[in-house]
């Protein structure tokens, strides 16, 4: 798993859903960090998803995702 430097808006990859919240799903997309899917609310805790990263906030250290 890459670390969050490393990773690019853009960028397809296969993430672990860490928490499920009434607007979207968080997922594990680096060693260090969580991106939000938003709209997602399906997925168990735990299940694995293929993720696009649409943007990234590296300052705040916070990504916004798609499904791939």
């Amino acid at each position: 798993m890459s670390r969050f430097e490393e990773l690019n808006a853009g960028d397809v990859l296969v993430g672990q859903v860490v928490q499920v919240v009434p607007f979207g799903a968080f997922v594990e997309i680096a060693e260090d960090a969580h991106g939000l899917l938003h709209g997602l609310t399906e997925p168990q805790v735990g299940s694995s998803v293929t993720v696009r990263i649409l943007e990234i906030d590296r300052e705040r250290r916070r990504a916004s995702l798609t499904l791939a």
